[in-house]
């Protein structure tokens, strides 16, 4: 490159040069901003940090500029033209003089997801202030969506992102909301596997208990499983146990199954737009391949894994056959589904509601316990508490408009 080919050196904004914050306060409309920068360029002035918000028709556009060249004179000339500006528009202007940029973010960034039903005043302030009590500071909030929950997101620096969650997993519990902290990055965009659990978190039914009405033993079935998901019982044992109540089952059974089960709301929107966002998207259930290859089929799901009841002669043996799908399995199919994805363990996120799903909840970059039983909710890194599946999608940061956008078109 030749010297006429050089490009101007960069100014950089020092801690003791003059800046000044142009605050804009009124009612939006179209070319507010455009307008306001239109005025400043007359002064020759350079932009050292916008932020704009605009809440219930009403904007808030502030500007960080450097000081115009020529003292006091122009930076009054300067004042002068945008109050007269703002003052044609029917908007309020404020600028401040001080000196620098905005003072560094601290050490430790992390993002703060809070879903509320509704979303309290009171839980918000108590949610501020213990990250505030952990020496973070919030940069920034925004919403992520209005419903079917309210969703909003904090930009938190100073604190660390373990030490942050751990405290903010308290508050939350006290004040019923649910909380999601994340260490803020580009992995966060890069998490590109989902693997959850099938059975009241997919879908809203047991399988194996839709399974046990047709034999006529459900109850006895359902409290077997109930122990089970609590931690109660060995889960291959009580497998066994329930499945051997199925024997003699006709093999058309299957098919009435599978009519009868039933997506969890959101349930739908989520993989759709997971997809859409370049997402794969796997199950795996300590349920039966009868039901999870067919969700597989009708979901578009890049990975299932369950157990399979054995069929002989057109009737269910009673039996299980092959690798046994349990607790450990679970974790262990999450690495395998993230090898053959390409995906780092710690890019994936996992979701569940039982016990069994707890070593695949903690194997996973972010685990999510999906209307859990207690001693998931406290062993997960965050809960959602709420019956719509979609509602993950604001922890991963993906906001309402994206996902209504994602789901626009086929």
């Amino acid at each position: 490159m030749s010297a006429s080919q050089t490009p101007p050196a960069t100014a950089v904004t020092g801690d003791d040069d003059p800046t000044l914050l142009v605050k804009i306060f009124g009612k939006d409309r179209p070319g507010i901003t455009a307008g306001l920068f239109d005025t400043l360029a007359a002064f020759a002035v350079d932009v050292v940090d916008i932020e704009q918000v605009v809440t219930r028709g009403r904007i808030t556009l502030c500007a960080l500029v450097t000081a115009p060249a020529g003292g006091g004179t122009m930076e009054g000339e300067l004042r002068a033209t945008v109050h007269s500006w703002a003052d044609s528009l029917h908007l309020q202007a404020e600028i401040i003089s001080g000196r620098g940029d905005n003072r560094p973010r601290g050490v430790g960034r992390s993002h703060v997801t809070v879903l509320g039903h509704p979303l309290t005043a009171e839980s918000t302030a108590a949610i501020a202030a213990r990250i505030t009590g952990t020496g973070g500071n919030i940069d920034r909030v925004f919403r992520l969506a209005k419903y079917p929950v309210t969703a909003v997101e904090f930009a938190v620096s100073g604190t660390e992102t373990e030490s942050l969650r751990t405290a903010l997993a308290i508050e939350a519990a006290a004040r019923g909301v649910d909380v999601a902290v994340v260490a803020a990055g580009l992995q966060r965009r890069a998490q590109r596997l989902i693997v959850m659990d099938v059975d009241s978190t997919l879908i809203t039914d047991e399988v194996i208990e839709l399974f046990a009405a047709h034999a006529g033993c459900e109850a006895e079935v359902a409290e077997v499983t109930a122990r089970a998901m609590r931690g109660e019982l060995d889960f291959e044992q009580s497998l066994h146990a329930r499945v051997a109540l199925l024997k003699g089952l006709d093999e058309s059974v299957v098919d009435k199954v599978r009519a009868e089960v039933r997506l969890t709301p959101g349930a739908r929107t989520l993989i759709k737009t997971l997809k859409r966002l370049g997402y794969q998207v796997g199950v795996v259930s300590g349920g039966f391949t009868q039901v999870t290859d067919d969700l597989r089929e009708r979901l578009g799901l890049d990975f299932a894994s369950a157990n399979t009841l054995e069929i002989a002669d057109g009737k269910l043996t009673g039996r299980v056959t092959g690798e046994i799908v349990d607790r450990a399995g679970k974790a262990r199919l999450l690495q395998r589904f993230a090898a053959e994805a390409g995906v780092p363990l710690a890019q994936t996120v996992a979701i569940g509601d039982g016990a069994n799903d707890l070593d695949m909840l903690n194997a996973a970059g972010l685990g999510i316990a999906f209307n859990a039983k207690p001693v998931v909710r406290e062993a997960a890194h965050t809960a959602v508490n709420v019956p719509f599946l979609d509602t993950v999608l604001y922890l991963l940061g993906v906001t309402r408009e994206e996902v209504e956008a994602a789901n626009t078109h086929e």
